[in-house]
């Protein structure tokens, strides 16, 4: 096993961080430009809550199945209530895009029908993505 600085794992991960993650000033004029085409906070209030509730939803799931928490009312009530948190997080971004949340809900219709001809889930289509499916 090899032993690792960390003081020079450090020097290489500052080495590889732009300097908009490193510094305001830099961040700034990329804050303004973005702000063009979103509202950012809201965009960042979206991004870090939707992974912080998807990880607390996550959090019972792993609960449940790997450290024998039951799946009792409780656990589903608190599960929803999650699910809640999510989708408020969900519409803080649709609110930042200007995006109406019916338009991104078909949208992703949309998609999932293109990639699922005969609209039923296939392993293959799910792999074996035609060019501009994301």
């Amino acid at each position: 096993m090899t032993n690792i600085d960390l003081n020079k794992y450090g020097q290489f991960v500052d080495a590889v961080t732009s300097e908009e993650s490193k510094k305001s000033s830099a961040l700034e004029p990329v804050m303004r430009e973005l702000s063009k085409h979103a509202i950012m906070p809201r965009l960042l209030t979206a991004g870090i809550g939707l992974s912080s509730e998807t990880g607390e939803f996550n959090e019972i799931i792993k609960k449940c199945m790997f450290q024998g928490k039951p799946m009792d009312e409780d656990t589903l009530f608190h599960m929803k209530r999650e699910l809640g948190d999510v989708i408020w997080y969900w519409m803080q971004a649709c609110f930042a895009l200007n995006a109406d949340p019916n338009d991104i809900i078909q949208m992703n219709i949309d998609k999932l029908e293109a990639r699922y001809p005969g609209g039923k889930f296939d392993a293959h289509y799910s792999e074996n993505r035609v060019d501009g499916d994301v």
